[in-house]
């Protein structure tokens, strides 16, 4: 048998339910935008909700007679006894972290309130070095004429361990109603904002509680934005005669409009100099160029976000604007990423923000020389420069160099060809390395390597010039005087060294240059191995000489005597893999299928020195029209050979500057 305390327990259980439920009614073409604006509003996924019609809707046909749907949508019992549960969880954590970081001090507070007959208190307890609450200057206040009874051993309680934020009865004090403290609840017509007026009470009349303050507001239909911590501010300090907000509306939040996130300075002026570590600033690296490779991020989109939308103090639902979409600024050499909003580089080179389109541009164009006003130039691509290189600046390019004027004491180093138009002054100090082709009108004072051919119109003077395959000489003047040149496959010009003689004048054909200089090095690289291999051998003859004598050696000695020895091995295991690999090298050197030669159409003057396949043919008196080569392991004079014009014309229309 069902008794009524069980039925009274069950109902005023639901009731507990039902009073945690919100609701919003919402009115929408269709059910799944109705359900989808509810979700928003309540903050609970579609799945949360529950939900029943008011008036059905109705589509309508041909477009007429067209019916919205109006229904009521709560939130699930289950949704919201969870999200309380987290709510709860986060309120405690939040109030330890907040009471694990607080660093200041505070002194404890007290708070005297009468409601209805009772004598309420409220204690906060100090913070760090802050004063505690005083027991005599409670019970200081206590003392009124009006008070009835106290519980002094409570009060001590409570002064001591506090009340935990809450107030609680303490006394029983001589009530008069007409005397209590009186307030009016004034709603702003808006609906965002509830204000209380309260009047002060007079003696022994009853104050205001927080919990009269939210009936009052209940009453008056208040719902949503109801703020428990003004309340209990109010409650703590009391101020009467002008209003006092209690609840305000929760705005919506319009969306954030999508933006693009950039990977890259888009602002030139903000590109800084570098600086060394003193701080003094190289004004030769100005670092105006950001420099990309294919597949580098340059730029992502952040998506839209959905408005959240807000209530009003009676829980009408206030709409956000939700944040607009943007297109991808795509310009030239991009591509878009698979997730469709990351901006990737389809191409080395350097990346520009030309009006609103990112680009990545592959050739480089500096209109003038570059100068101090461009600083050194660094560049994954190709560079054209439309004047000169000046003195001391320098340019880097992992494609191509094309400069239409003329390079001074410069460095220039390439992945691709070089094209210096006019010609290369480099004065002991230039440095051109191209990892293909080099082309120039001259080249003097300038040390010069390609991985392929340097090709000359007038001439070659006192510079160190290395090709790989062939170095051609093909203008009117086409000379080389001074210098050391080496090619593997040929050398040719139309003039060899200068009449009277002048700075020694070097050409080397038939053997790897690179080859060649790592067996100078190797050999350099032996010679200061020797001398320091002899002057560690002295040291150990020496140390150990003293050790014959004394015995023993103090530590330290001993500890030099150990390192030496472990040096002279590593000396001697160094020499032998240098000899092996200079025996390597002779080895491919031998085994070089390209004999290699000489050819000059016009006079070899006396005081040449021409090496085939390291060997030596040294010129005594001028000699004209000759092409020289190996033989029988000699180098042979012979009727001149034209070189391959073809070459030079298969390089040249190979070559691109894109």
């Amino acid at each position: 048998m069902v008794k009524l305390d069980k039925i009274r327990s069950d109902l005023e259980s639901q009731l507990q339910i039902d009073k945690s439920l919100h609701y919003v009614d919402v009115r929408a073409d269709t059910l799944e935008e109705a359900l989808s604006d509810a979700s928003v509003q309540l903050g609970v996924k579609i799945s949360c909700l529950e939900y029943e019609v008011l008036e059905k809707g109705f589509s309508g046909f041909l477009g007429l007679a067209k019916q919205p749907w109006f229904i009521r949508v709560y939130e699930n019992s289950d949704s919201a006894a969870k999200k309380r549960k987290v709510f709860s969880k986060t309120q405690n954590t939040t109030a330890e972290s907040v009471e694990k970081t607080e660093t200041t001090n505070k002194d404890g507070e007290f708070f005297i309130r009468y409601f209805l007959s009772d004598i309420n208190l409220k204690v906060t307890l100090p913070v760090g070095a802050g004063k505690p609450v005083s027991l005599q200057d409670v019970m200081g206040r206590l003392s009124r004429s009006d008070t009835v009874s106290l519980k002094e051993a409570e009060i001590a309680k409570y002064v001591k361990n506090g009340t935990g934020g809450v107030y609680e009865v303490i006394g029983q004090y001589q009530h008069t109603p007409a005397a209590d403290a009186t307030f009016v609840v004034d709603i702003a017509q808006d609906e965002m904002e509830a204000t209380i007026t309260a009047s002060a009470p007079s003696v022994g009349g009853s104050e205001i509680s927080a919990e009269s303050i939210i009936r009052a507001l209940e009453t008056q239909g208040v719902v949503a934005g109801i703020s428990r911590q003004k309340i209990d501010d109010f409650v703590d300090k009391p101020v009467y005669g002008e209003p006092y907000i209690v609840a305000e509306a929760i705005k919506p939040v319009d969306g954030r409009d999508a933006y693009i996130q950039y990977n890259f300075e888009t602002d030139r002026s903000k590109l800084k100099m570098q600086e060394s570590e003193s701080g003094q600033v190289n004004f030769k690296e100005l670092n105006l160029i950001q420099n990309v490779v294919e597949g580098q991020p340059l730029a992502q989109k952040m998506l839209a976000e959905r408005g959240k939308g807000g209530k009003t103090i009676f829980g009408r639902y206030l709409e956000a604007k939700n944040g607009k979409d943007i297109n991808l600024p795509l310009g030239k050499n991009v591509v878009v990423d698979d997730d469709g909003r990351t901006i990737r580089a389809a191409t080395n080179g350097q990346v520009l923000l030309i009006g609103d389109k990112i680009n990545v541009e592959p050739v480089m164009e500096i209109e003038g020389d570059v100068s101090i006003k461009t600083g050194n130039i660094t560049f994954l691509g190709t560079v054209i420069v439309k004047g000169n290189v000046d003195d001391g600046f320098n340019i880097k390019a992992s494609g191509n160099i094309e400069i239409y004027g003329t390079v001074g004491k410069s460095t220039l180093i390439a992945d691709g060809s070089i094209i210096v138009s006019l010609g290369i002054m480099g004065r002991d100090e230039g440095l051109i390395q191209s990892g293909k082709s080099i082309w120039a009108k001259f080249i003097q004072n300038t040390t010069v390597s390609a991985e392929e051919y340097v090709i000359v119109a007038d001439g070659i003077i006192n510079s160190n010039v290395t090709a790989r395959k062939r170095i051609m000489l093909q203008g009117k003047r086409a000379a080389i005087i001074g210098g050391h040149l080496f090619a593997t496959e040929e050398i040719s010009a139309k003039t060899v060294g200068s009449n009277g003689g002048g700075s020694e004048t070097v050409l080397e054909v038939g053997i790897d240059p690179q080859l060649k200089q790592r067996m100078t090095d190797i050999v350099e690289k032996k010679n200061t191995l020797a001398k320091e291999l002899e002057d560690t051998n002295l040291n150990i003859q020496s140390l150990e000489n003293m050790k014959k004598v004394r015995r023993h050696l103090p530590e330290e000695k001993e500890q030099m005597l150990v390192s030496l020895s472990n040096r002279r091995d590593e000396i001697l295991q160094e020499t032998d893999n240098l000899d092996a690999e200079f025996q390597d090298i002779q080895g491919r050197l031998h085994e070089l299928k390209v004999i290699g030669k000489v050819s000059v159409s016009g006079t070899v003057y006396a005081g040449v020195k021409i090496f085939v396949r390291d060997v030596k043919d040294e010129i005594r008196t001028d000699v004209k029209s000759v092409t020289f080569f190996y033989e029988n392991g000699f180098v042979r004079r012979g009727k001149y050979e034209a070189p391959d014009a073809s070459i030079t014309k298969q390089v040249l229309n190979g070559y691109s500057a894109n």
